[in-house]
């Protein structure tokens, strides 16, 4: 039954794209299609919920005539996709939520709504397809509503260079997949997902195809050395589709890589693993790395999104390992912490979005260097995006500390890999993502403090004033889902269960049983964790420390100007900024990763001109890889230029070399 609910959802949604092209400046036209798509996700992520513990039976299918005529459109809910399926709608939900309120400062409404309820469509449709045809058209229908959104507010030049960008990547992955299933259906034309699992491919076949998934599925997650369209696609949407773009969309494609490498064909061997270990450490590293160096809030998270795109990939990676050794347990152990922190980067990264489109839509600034001491004048997102700078931060007891923990539990199993590249290597990826945690916490460490603490470095600061409570409460939603999911992982854990041991045959233990609502991920000799515990002694400890120094400290009050090292300046100028607190991390990654260049604008004798440092930053795989390209293509561009000035006679006779170029080759193909 879940199937046909999730069908009747994704036509309502698409029924309200249709209401939003109608009347997308009528009053009502933006309470009625947030409102619409917050009660179609509320009720498909219901359904989800029931497919992916079992209350709705076993996994439904269902096909329709459409598509290709002889295959038609399959579609099917397994336990893999009703977990893709609630994580989609959560956030369609939550975004919907929060856009009926930041939605009233949109300049643009018809050039979102429209677009908004067919982006979580198409997202439906990709996790919902059961057939190759399916499959690509949805992934397609997806990006272009999608880039539509991103071209929201196209006067803006660095918006239109993102949808350009976006574009292009988008349809390079597009062309990868359709490669990738291409080589899956083979000569007999199996488009169908079960006709792929029940045929058997040439031994090259696996390991191409997951080269073409890495490019497809792998550009459009953002991973490393296709993530340049990521930072600049996800700033220049509305914050609410940011949220959904970089929480829920690069899961889509997280998606599609495990639907395809775990399901459908053989488990490449254990080399396979090693591209995505390295993969996913460099992507982890270097993009934390560019989070550090930002001073724009949005692309700040944009980067940090790409870091948790390589834990996901190290974790699929070390589960393809332990598969390819017969390591059933710990392969499920890794799955197991993939799919939970793609669940846990979904709210985390929703919230911190939100926050802020909250904080733009009050200061009208994405420069972290233009604010400043938002915290007395927006408490509650203050607070809310607090709680996502903890929970990014993998710190307990929020959510993002219990995935990453069982990240590296699965790293501790590796030394009972018999290769010997694979037992030097993935240690060597846990100490890069230890150092990227570490990043990580000082990344949102600015990010908070430059943000939310201190004074206001400008007068749209000065006078921010808190959001509105539609936009709060979905703040709020997340920041106790965050809270919730951390000292409560048994339940997660054993709800990821049948997905996790569909694709790998096995499961971690049985969680719920453990005492005092403990996690055990392999054996109690080797390691447990007890995130309620933890959050009670942090509340305790909390809660006596507040006591104590409220019953034994003086009650006089006295207040003093803020030590300023004897040399007192009201400038707010003189606070850290952005990009003086990363100057330590700048002067030790800078040469090497960002070709960095600092210069000091000194000013001339006399002047009252203040000094300035101007830092500047570049993304060493654009200027590598993506320039060479472009200019390449500019240039090939310009010599074929002549071809648009050509005679009639000249052009029928190209096309005449082109049908004679194709005929022999269908003459010559064996």
């Amino acid at each position: 039954m879940s199937v046909q609910i999730a069908l009747w959802s994704v036509g309502a949604l698409l029924g309200t794209a249709v209401l939003g092209v109608l009347r997308p400046r009528a009053p009502e036209a933006r309470p009625l299609v947030y409102g619409a798509c917050l009660a179609v996700s509320a009720i498909s992520f219901a359904s989800a919920l029931a497919q992916l513990l079992g209350w709705a039976g076993p996994p439904a299918a269902l096909t329709l005539p459409l598509g290709i005529p002889w295959i038609g459109a399959n579609f099917r809910v397994d336990a893999l996709a009703a977990f893709f399926l609630l994580l989609i709608n959560l956030g369609g939900a939550m975004a919907s939520l929060y856009g009926l309120g930041y939605g009233r400062h949109e300049e643009a409404p018809q050039r979102v709504l429209p677009f908004f309820a067919a982006f979580l469509a198409g997202m439906n449709l990709v996790v919902l397809a059961d057939d190759a045809f399916t499959f690509l058209l949805s992934w397609e229908f997806m990006s272009l509503a999608s880039w539509a959104l991103v071209m929201a507010h196209h006067r803006a030049a660095e918006n239109a260079r993102a949808g350009y960008v976006y574009l292009v990547m988008a349809s390079f992955g597009t062309l990868a997949l359709l490669l990738a299933f291409g080589l899956l259906a083979g000569a007999e034309g199996g488009y169908t997902f079960g006709a792929m699992r029940r045929a058997t491919h040439a031994s090259w076949v696996a390991p191409l195809v997951l080269v073409l998934l890495l490019l497809g599925a792998g550009s459009k997650a953002g991973i490393v050395p296709l993530h340049v369209w990521l930072p600049l696609a996800h700033p220049a949407a509305p914050s609410h589709v940011s949220a959904l773009m970089s929480g829920v969309m690069t899961k889509v494609a997280v998606y599609g890589f495990i639907r395809v490498v775990f399901d459908l064909i053989d488990a490449p061997s254990w080399w396979a693993a090693a591209i995505l270990l390295f993969l996913g450490g460099a992507t982890a590293v270097l993009g934390i790395l560019h989070a550090l160096m930002e001073r724009d809030l949005k692309r700040l998270l944009a980067y940090s999104t790409i870091e948790n795109i390589g834990v996901i990939f190290v974790n699929l990676g070390l589960a393809l390992a332990f598969q390819a050794n017969g390591f059933d347990g710990a392969a499920a152990l890794a799955l197991t912490a993939a799919l939970f922190h793609v669940l846990n980067h979904s709210l985390f990264k929703g919230l911190l979005f939100f926050g802020a489109g909250a904080v733009l839509s009050a200061t009208g600034a994405r420069d972290m260097d233009r604010l400043g001491g938002l915290i007395h004048r927006m408490p509650v997102t203050g607070f809310a995006f607090l709680v996502g700078c903890v929970a990014i931060s993998a710190l307990p007891p929020l959510n993002g500390f219990v995935s990453e923990w069982l990240t590296f539990q699965a790293i501790l199993l590796s030394p009972d890999l018999p290769q010997w590249g694979l037992k030097v290597m993935v240690p060597g990826v846990g100490g890069v993502l230890a150092l990227s945690a570490a990043l990580v916490a000082a990344c949102f460490v600015k990010a908070f403090g430059v943000t939310f603490l201190g004074r206001p470095r400008s007068a749209s600061a000065a006078t921010a004033h808190e959001v509105d409570r539609l936009s709060l409460g979905a703040m709020g939603v997340f920041a106790v889902l965050c809270l919730l999911l951390g000292i409560l992982p048994g339940l997660i854990i054993d709800g990821l269960a049948p997905a996790v041991s569909s694709l790998v045959g096995a499961r971690m233990p049985v969680q719920i049983h453990e005492p005092w609502l403990s996690i055990v991920p392999v054996a109690e000799s080797r390691s447990s964790y007890n995130g309620l515990l933890v959050f009670a002694f942090i509340a305790a400890s909390a809660t006596l420390a507040v006591l104590a120094i409220h019953r034994f400290a003086s009650r006089a009050l006295r207040r003093a100007p803020a030590w300023d090292c004897g040399f007192p300046d009201p400038s707010p100028a003189t606070q850290y900024t952005a990009v003086s607190f990363a100057q330590p991390i700048r002067r030790v990654f800078g040469a090497a990763a960002f070709r960095t260049s600092e210069q000091v604008q000194m000013p001339p004798p006399g002047s009252v001109e203040p000094a300035r440092l101007v830092v500047e930053t570049r993304d060493l795989i654009w200027d590598g890889l993506y320039a060479p390209v472009t200019r390449a293509i500019g240039v090939i561009a310009e010599r074929l230029n002549v071809l648009q000035f050509l005679t009639i006679r000249r052009y029928l006779s190209l096309v005449f070399l082109a049908l004679v170029t194709l005929l022999l080759v269908l003459a010559l193909w064996p």
